[in-house]
């Protein structure tokens, strides 16, 4: 029998990575955790999630400040923002944050801890600053970065993509955003309320192409009505770059020729998984344009070398990459055949209002020919949203024609908390009846999740044959003739 110097070998400490490093260490495998950065943490605590989400918390109370007059207070004159102060807020939350990602709680759990660029020697080795590491299984968590321009044009000038988005010297005056997906609209929005004038370009007809478009539209609008030009069916042919600016020439779907300038310009148009320099090639992994080539149980093409997260280029959620991580340290260290269940992953794009979902929406149940209905209702008619002077979007309810859930998006204020009950129901096999049942405090958003079901269930309450049962069963006198009439003496 072969020995290696780990149990597991890991290469990337990020989302995924981490799981699979702390989970593996406690259970007592003997743990290699590779990172190539400087830092533990990954994209998402650098450059992603933290840093996003913090920017569009201060953003937010930016906006709120200047909607004082809204609600009924005096109004507050905004002064420029000066962004070296949001870049330090940014940095204090990354710093205090790093610490549940460290060296030192890694190696506390027992986890030999390396920094540098490891390559595969074969399939059980990796070469790292001269020296070589063995284990019985690797797992490549290398995750993914913005994906370089397509159009070579765009090469001529300089631009911005996440990783410097969060570290600029100054407020843009000016930015055109490239793409329209969650980053794209996220930043579209912050930097909008920051002060910048914002200009999207987007290729297709659809902003948040992967979610439906009443859902998505509901997001555009609101970026919209906040002052963020938006273009669709836009095709980017050229750009240039003199004396700071950035000009940018597109084609638009009637073939109009226009060309729009900018300070800044944000590349946005997805990402590409990190699989470069770690010698794939030579041991034989199977790599497709995505990502890293895996199975339902995140196995690649070794049957002991484990892809989650980002590198394989399915769910590229930090979520993803954790769950993804679990089902890793069930097939290594516990030796059971766990596969990877996306039926019921939830995602959130942050903006104001949030857009979140689980399960199927229309576009996916349509491509998959699945017959359902749709439900909805609106953050009009709850009285939280109109309290907060947030009534904008909807929830909206697929079931099958079975009458199960097999979706549930939202779009309005705090979506992404409101869904987590929805995680809970669909997760737990909840019936909608007893959601219909339960009592939520009032007022609260999370009304809306009750209400929705409601809805559904009141048509088999109150239909003609239970009302019909009820006034044969009971006596029931029936309503009332005229009912806004006063009574007779």
């Amino acid at each position: 029998m072969a020995t290696y110097d780990f149990d597991i070998g890991i290469i990337g400490g990020g989302a995924a990575g981490l799981t699979v490093a702390a989970g593996a260490a406690r259970l007592r495998a003997r743990t290699l955790l590779i990172e190539k950065e400087p830092h533990l943490g990954g994209d998402c605590l650098h450059y992603g999630c933290v840093p996003s989400k913090t920017l569009i918390h201060t953003a937010h109370v930016r906006h709120q400040l200047r909607r004082a007059a809204d609600y009924g207070l005096p109004e507050v004159a905004a002064a420029p923002v000066d962004f070296r102060k949001v870049r330090e807020r940014i940095r204090s939350v990354i710093a205090e944050i790093q610490r549940h990602d460290s060296v030192e709680r890694f190696c506390g759990l027992g986890a030999q801890v390396e920094f540098g660029a490891p390559e595969f020697a074969d399939e059980h080795s990796v070469r790292l600053d001269g020296a070589t590491r063995s284990a019985r299984y690797w797992v490549i968590a290398t995750g993914s970065s913005p994906a370089a321009p397509e159009l070579p044009a765009l090469h001529k000038v300089s631009y911005l993509t996440n990783r410097e988005i969060f570290s600029l010297e100054r407020l843009p005056a000016t930015m055109i955003i490239l793409g329209a997906g969650p980053i794209a609209m996220e930043m579209a929005q912050a930097f909008q309320r920051l002060g910048t004038r914002v200009r999207v370009l987007q290729r297709s007809g659809q902003v948040l192409s992967r979610e439906d478009k009443d859902m998505a539209d509901t997001v555009m609008a609101a970026l919209q009505n906040e002052g963020v030009t938006i273009h669709l069916h836009t095709r980017v042919i050229d750009a240039e770059e003199q004396n700071g600016s950035k000009w940018i020439t597109v084609l638009d779907q009637e073939g109009r020729q226009e060309t729009h300038s900018a300070e800044a310009i944000l590349v946005a148009q997805g990402r590409s998984a990190n699989t470069a320099g770690l010698g794939l090639e030579r041991i034989g992994v199977a790599v497709r344009p995505a990502g890293i080539i895996v199975d339902s149980r995140l196995r690649t093409s070794h049957r002991h070398i484990f892809a989650p997260g980002d590198v394989n280029g399915a769910f590229q959620f930090t979520h993803a990459a954790g769950y993804e991580g679990g089902v890793v340290i069930a097939n290594t260290v516990f030796r059971v055949p766990r596969r990877a269940d996306y039926t019921l992953l939830p995602w959130c794009t942050y903006t104001d209002p949030e857009l979140a979902s689980i399960g199927l929406n229309e576009k996916r149940a349509k491509e998959a020919g699945i017959a359902y209905s749709v439900w909805t209702e609106e953050f009009r008619d709850n009285d939280r949203a109109l309290a907060e002077g947030r009534p904008a979007g909807k929830i909206k309810m697929l079931l099958s024609d079975k009458e199960k859930v097999i979706g549930v998006q939202i779009a309005g204020p705090r979506a992404g908390d409101l869904l987590a009950e929805w995680v809970a129901v669909l997760g737990g096999g909840v019936k909608l009846s007893t959601l219909a049942g339960a009592v939520h405090p009032y007022p609260t958003l999370a009304e809306i999740n009750k209400r929705l079901a409601g809805t559904f269930m009141s048509g088999k309450l109150f239909s003609a044959r239970v009302k019909k049962g009820l006034q044969f069963f009971f006596q029931l006198k029936g309503p009332v003739d005229n009912p806004c009439s006063p009574l007779k003496p």
